[in-house]
């Protein structure tokens, strides 16, 4: 069963992630593309036969226009974060399954007045709207929290991501992540640093470190696996480059309903660099980074190179169209999961406004 397919954006996460990834899918046709500008979507799609759609446009080739369209089944929106919401509704209001770009929203009360929305104004059982999130489609992060399940209980975790973030770079200098206006900047908002890895001494991988909400739902990924999550938090914040306003880096130990105990430690302001996602089981430790999976029992340490696709894209939309075949979305991509992940980032901010002050996290149990 083939479905015909628009994107709605086109930047470069579009053009070097879903683009490639909808293009390589023999199950998926790209029937048009919408941009602000008609310039920008001309460079996007030179040389293919694409229908073109914008701000720009005539009325007969703007947004309205292409959702109208009866033989575009499904969109992927990939919009700055404060304008994605009203797209998300238009579409889902034109009966168009909805793949929509990570954080769901700017913030919980936007997030969670969208899924309301949805719940009640939407044939949920006839229009899928999924949430992109493609560290759930790293093979890597699976195996993991696999291999702790066989472990026991988790009683710590830790997950870290550090960087320095210069200006200059191609994310950085989009005007609506220079300048956020929403909470977090960075620590919400989209970060790409193209990093060239070795892996195994001779293979020259590229992996991108995106920004903080990226790196919450991959330690909910492990915690899961022990059926537990993060039920309270504190945190400090800080903006140590005046370049990364508001806040560049947040640092918050936390508490899982189970007991156990860990850090969540994200910046992208720091001359310190790494990441890391781990777990401390009953019987011995998980840890996971850059595809590589590293278990340590009794002493002894197994390292397990697990080949990621790409970025987690491809199989993410390959979920998204097999969601659509079998009209029930796949639960990695529920707007549950997006709202569970942005409440664990928002949370931590609001901490750090108060000071380190204790937060309860009421919506990580899906």
């Amino acid at each position: 069963m083939s479905i015909c397919i628009a994107i709605i954006g086109a930047g470069i996460f579009v053009r070097e992630e879903h683009l490639p990834a909808v293009t390589a899918n023999k199950d998926l046709t790209l029937k048009a593309l919408y941009s602000r500008s008609l310039k920008t979507a001309q460079a996007l799609t030179a040389g293919t036969e694409v229908d073109l759609y914008s701000e720009d446009s005539s009325s007969d080739k703007n947004l309205d226009s292409l959702l109208a369209r009866s033989d575009i089944q499904a969109v992927i929106i990939a919009l700055p974060i404060l304008t994605q919401p009203v797209y998300i509704k238009k579409a889902l209001a034109a009966g168009k399954h909805v793949l929509s770009e990570k954080p769901i929203a700017k913030d919980l009360e936007t997030a969670q007045n969208l899924i309301k929305w949805y719940q009640s104004s939407i044939d949920t059982s006839r229009v899928i709207w999924a949430v992109a999130e493609n560290f759930r489609f790293f093979k890597s992060f699976d195996h993991a929290a696999s291999v702790a399940q066989q472990l026991g209980r988790i009683i710590t975790f830790r997950a870290r991501m550090q960087t320095l973030t210069l200006p200059g770079g191609r994310y950085y200098e989009t005007e609506w992540r220079k300048i956020p206006s929403y909470q977090g900047g960075f620590l919400l908002g989209e970060l790409r640093l193209d990093s060239h890895l070795k892996n195994l001494g001779f293979v020259v991988l590229l992996f991108n470190l995106d920004g903080g909400i990226h790196f919450v739902a991959g330690i909910r990924m492990l915690l899961s696996s022990s059926s537990d999550h993060i039920s309270k938090l504190a945190a400090m914040t800080a903006q140590l480059q005046e370049h990364l306003p508001p806040v560049d880096t947040v640092d918050a130990t936390a508490r899982t309903k189970g007991g156990a105990i860990g850090s969540i430690s994200i910046s992208f302001g720091t001359t310190m660099g790494g990441s890391e996602w781990s777990v401390g089981c009953e019987r011995g430790s998980v840890s996971v980074d850059k595809g590589v999976v590293t278990t340590v029992v009794d002493g002894k340490e197994d390292k397990a190179n697990i080949g990621d696709e790409r970025t987690g894209v491809p199989p993410e939309i390959r979920a998204f169209y097999e969601s659509i075949v079998a009209g029930k979305a796949n639960a990695k991509q529920s707007p549950e999961e997006a709202l569970a992940d942005l409440e664990l980032i928002e949370k931590m901010l609001k901490s750090g406004e108060a000071e380190g002050a204790p937060m309860e996290c009421e919506l990580q149990a899906i």
